[in-house]
């Protein structure tokens, strides 16, 4: 069974900090790209960083500068660091493995960033 399991969310005030962390089990974690997607009340979700396998990272233009995604293979854990957040950042955030045409998701956790 596999199990996508996302904690570290919150209410924090803007400018400070969080960091997401999604744990897997059930899958052979090294072979997938993981990602975190967000989705705000009334928006579409949206991709907000990817790691692949070799440990190349991307990230949407808003948050370029501000988050970084790390993954951990040996513990099956990708990361979120999100610096100077912002009202806007506030959203479920959603961990993400793919590996071709396999997708699994997690429950999501919510971030709340009060201005």
């Amino acid at each position: 069974q596999v199990q996508l399991v996302e904690s570290g969310g919150g209410l924090v005030q803007a400018g400070g900090s969080l960091r997401l962390s999604c744990a897997a089990s059930g899958i052979i974690f090294s072979w997938y790209t993981m990602a975190w997607y967000r989705q705000a009340p009334g928006k579409q979700r949206e991709l907000v960083a990817d790691i692949t396998t070799g440990g190349r990272t991307n990230y949407v233009e808003s948050v370029k500068g501000r988050f970084t995604i790390s993954r951990d293979n040996a513990k099956s854990t990708v990361y979120l660091q999100m610096n100077s957040l912002k009202p806007e950042d506030t959203a479920v955030y959603f961990c993400n493995s793919n590996l071709g045409a396999i997708d699994y998701w997690g429950q999501g956790t919510q971030v709340t960033v009060s201005s």
